[in-house]
């Protein structure tokens, strides 16, 4: 099989969710622990990281993975969803697995995988997990796929966790209330590992510092930290929710010291400047074109869009052009309620199974007083958009992560940097 062949083949004989949803959800740990002794248990050749949360943990992620190459680590990194190409999610020093690889891995593998019927995420981190450990790699950032608690990447045992925030979002598995959602994520938490959290509410504070009293972390939450050192510190990501990121990185650095790591001031400010370039990090707040300003953001839940509606009052333009798509498990109205009422809307749906139509978004839109048309796909959208902007117009691409991925693939026909 060659490279499409084999991402056709595991799209379609193993269930993704990006791609269908909650049928592509695994409840419990027995394959990815199958699938652990089968290969080896490569997670106990390298140091790990692991990040949870409900927003921020990609970022977070890719901006740790920046630091600790730039220290002279040679330093994995695991995320999802991909944006362009499958291979995004495995990274070393921010170079994607090799086509190769993902062959091999597949062809070598499929006569034990097969009669188990994993799901795509639990094949995606077995692969990583290998591919980490041939590549002898110093360190790897394991970002959790969804949850915590049962999530196939729960099986490492980190040198520190991190859990950013806590918002609705997965409801249908983790639960209808904060609490609820906090409880399945506070399941990566473990027996004296240390655990840093970024942002809490009065709901959610009190399920982690029970989980990590009964368990003897260190618990740090950062919101009680004001990080004075690096106040003056470029951020590449210029989203106005990185500010949190931020924080909640500086409260874990100290951490990642006292547990060995030489990180020097250099390399911390060489990772938060350049995390892009250092680790191929897209879709957060990214400035496609100027003239008019085009930006996309994966931001796709009500914690995530509170962010980018407040970003886009900040914003100065002549005319504001949304185009936007949501997938059908989200709370869609919830999001449509935040979006700005003095834009033109241009409704559209992501090429996966999941997306709302375009015109059910428009008839929810509408009921909330957004007014715009209705386009059969991303391209056509942004190109629609371009066409009826002017120079001073500001052009804001998002509601989903598959909708960036979508317009991240058509960059050049839509003649976007």
């Amino acid at each position: 099989m060659d490279y499409q062949h084999t991402l056709e083949y595991l799209y379609n004989s193993v269930p993704m969710f990006q791609q269908v949803g909650s049928s592509a959800y695994k409840e419990g740990l027995e394959n990815t622990l199958a699938l652990d002794e089968h290969f080896g248990h490569p997670h106990r050749n390298f140091r790990t990281i692991h990040v949870a949360g409900t927003n921020g943990k990609g970022s977070c992620s890719h901006t740790l993975a920046a630091i600790l190459q730039e220290a002279g680590y040679r330093t994995g990194l695991y995320t999802s969803p991909h944006l362009v190409d499958f291979r995004e999610r495995i990274r070393v020093n921010g170079q994607p697995v090799p086509e190769e690889y993902v062959i091999r891995f597949v062809e070598e593998e499929r006569s034990f995988f097969e009669p188990l019927s994993p799901s795509f995420f639990e094949l995606t981190t077995a692969m990583a997990f290998r591919y980490f450990a041939d590549q002898k790699v110093d360190v790897a950032i394991i970002e959790v796929g969804l949850g915590g608690r049962l999530d196939c990447t729960n099986i490492i045992r980190p040198d520190l966790c991190i859990i950013t925030n806590i918002s609705f979002d997965h409801t249908q598995f983790l639960g209808s209330t904060l609490a609820q959602i906090a409880s399945e994520k506070a399941g990566i938490i473990k027996q004296d590992i240390p655990v840093v959290i970024g942002e809490t509410t009065p709901e959610t504070r009190p399920v982690f510092a029970e989980k990590a009293q009964a368990v003897q972390a260190p618990i740090c939450f950062a919101e009680d930290h004001v990080p004075e050192e690096y106040s003056d510190m470029d951020y590449e990501l210029k989203g106005l929710y990185q500010e949190k990121n931020r924080r909640t990185l500086l409260t874990a650095l100290p951490l990642l010291k006292k547990a060995g790591y030489h990180l020097s001031e250099q390399a911390i400010r060489n990772g938060f400047a350049h995390v892009c370039e250092l680790t191929g990090l897209m879709g957060r707040w990214q400035k496609l074109q100027d003239a008019p300003t085009l930006i996309c953001d994966t931001g796709h839940n009500v914690g995530g869009i509170t962010y980018i509606a407040e970003q886009l009052k900040q914003q100065t333009y002549r005319k504001l052009h949304i185009v936007m798509g949501m997938v059908n498990d989200k709370d869609i109205r919830g999001v449509l309620a935040l979006l700005p009422r003095d834009a033109d809307y241009y409704f559209t749906k992501a090429s996966v199974k999941r997306a709302l139509p375009e015109a059910e978004l428009a008839r929810l839109a509408n009921a909330v007083g957004l007014q715009g048309e209705c386009y059969p796909d991303v391209p056509t959208a942004v190109r629609a958009a371009q066409e009826k902007s002017l120079p001073e117009d500001f052009i804001f691409v998002g509601g989903s992560s598959f909708i960036v991925a979508d317009l991240l693939a058509s960059r050049d026909a839509l003649n976007l940097h």
